[in-house]
């Protein structure tokens, strides 16, 4: 037992409910609301010193929970019995430690439950538990963090952590501890990547309905608003022809306003949604789109999940030809090391990390990665309030992510209400980037 081990003393939930200023698609799905939950943590150390934790997360459901034949209502509804269960076993949880200690051993319990059915008569995706318990284990490391006066970024070193990464991830991580693949101070700060929804306008010509309430209502008003210089362009992964004229249309309107303003360089990340068929759709695709808009083709940084997101029922469809060309990497796929090392064998180059997966895994697997020499990215769930932070707090302090995605400013800015005075910067964007600098407060650095 260390002296700065931490034991947990009690554990409260809320929730809030918000509707989006428009509408955000998920694999073929428009979505118009979401629920936040919220989590709460108490905590004391072995020297009696009590501190108390927050953490916050969308639900997201239906990026978590995809179903043929359950409703939004159904998979929400369950996802918050999910949520109430796992506040259960980190209250009953008899360990004393560090929060990646104590999540590593929740985490076990909670993905082993005896509940892979529900009783709506479907299995409960892996993906849909982390989402549910992450705001719990943001909760633990904030506690922690502010028990003693730290960020939570400058405790993951030996003197803190009991187990170095081989008691997590096996023996060739014998002797390395965490802190090794995180930086203890944020990136100053960090380009935001701005999303282009199917469903968003390009032009005044696009446009159907104006929503009127004076933010910006096309993808030309956001880049000369928030100055953006990077964007991630949402596509279909169904329809050729549509995947390819979205890329051109943006990149089209990227170009005329990126000019006017005297910007002569930016980029695209480019969101399937695993709904391509095979590899064989992306690499047309990508070869398409080289011939039709080399310029936007070289913008492209990298393809985010083209696939379905179970490797394992379609292990022939391998990534390596599409990796030649542009970096690959795993979001929906990545659930825990075994997933990682199956996508490097099948070709996948890049993993997109995400705080509803957990603060705990995600730096594990951030660890991992970075050793494997894969490319970084981190993305959110539309996170809104103190789950941005906790997710603008990742992507600043894992090394080699080079951007941040933020989309809550865009389809859900009521609950950002009241966040932009304490962190300047963070929650409106001005010249492209984020004020990450201001990331470095006890805990999460959020509340």
């Amino acid at each position: 037992m260390k002296p700065t081990d931490v034991r947990i003393k009690d554990v409260a939930t809320s929730y809030e409910e918000y509707r989006y200023r428009t509408p955000i698609k998920f694999g073929g799905v428009a979505l118009d609301r979401v629920t936040i939950l919220n989590a709460e943590m108490m905590v004391e150390t072995v020297t009696g010193k009590v501190a108390r934790g927050f953490g916050s997360m969308p639900l997201g459901n239906v990026w978590a929970w995809p179903s043929r034949r359950l409703t939004y209502d159904q998979t929400l509804g369950a996802m918050r019995r999910i949520a109430e269960a796992i506040a259960d076993v980190y209250r009953e949880l008899p360990v004393v430690g560090h929060p990646v200690d104590i999540t590593h051993t929740a985490e076990s319990a909670i993905l082993e439950w005896p509940h892979g059915l529900t009783d709506l008569g479907e299995p409960i995706p892996s993906l849909a538990t982390l989402v549910a318990a992450s705001p719990f284990d943001a909760a633990l490391h904030d506690a922690y963090g502010k028990a003693h006066g730290l960020n939570c970024y400058r405790a993951y070193g030996p003197e803190f952590v009991a187990h170095d990464l081989g008691h997590y991830l096996g023996d060739e991580f014998a002797g390395e501890y965490l802190h090794r693949y995180v930086l203890p101070d944020p990136k100053p700060q960090m380009p935001l990547y701005h999303l282009v929804g199917a469903l968003d306008p390009l032009t005044d010509a696009d446009v159907k309905e104006r929503v009127g309430d004076g933010l910006p209502e096309t993808l030309g008003e956001w880049i000369t608003r928030d100055g953006l210089t990077h964007l991630k362009i949402k596509l279909n992964g169904d329809d050729l022809g549509w995947d390819v004229d979205r890329v051109i249309g943006v990149n089209r309107v990227a170009e005329e306003v990126q000019s006017g303003r005297g910007v002569a360089a930016w980029f695209y990340s480019l969101d399937f949604n695993e709904r391509c068929r095979d590899v064989g759709y992306l690499v047309e695709f990508l070869n398409r789109l080289k011939e039709l808009t080399p310029a936007g083709y070289d913008r492209v940084q990298y393809v985010e999940q083209p696939t379905a997101r179970d490797l394992k029922a379609d292990r022939g469809n391998v990534m390596h030809e599409a990796a030649r060309l542009k970096p690959v990497v795993i979001d929906e796929s990545l659930v825990d090391l075994e997933s990682l090392r199956l996508a490097r064998e099948m070709g996948y180059t890049g993993v997109a990390f995400k705080a509803c997966k957990g603060q705990t895994q995600t730096l594990l697997l951030a660890a991992a990665a970075q050793k494997y020499g894969m490319f970084r990215c981190v993305q959110d769930l539309t996170c809104v309030g103190a789950s941005l932070i906790h997710s603008a707090g990742i992507a600043a302090h894992i090394p080699g992510v080079a951007a941040i995605e933020s989309n809550g400013r865009q389809y859900c800015p009521e609950a950002n209400a009241g966040w932009d005075e304490r962190f300047p910067g963070v929650f409106t964007i001005r010249d492209g980037t984020m004020n990450t600098a201001l990331l470095n407060g006890p805990g999460l650095g959020a509340v």
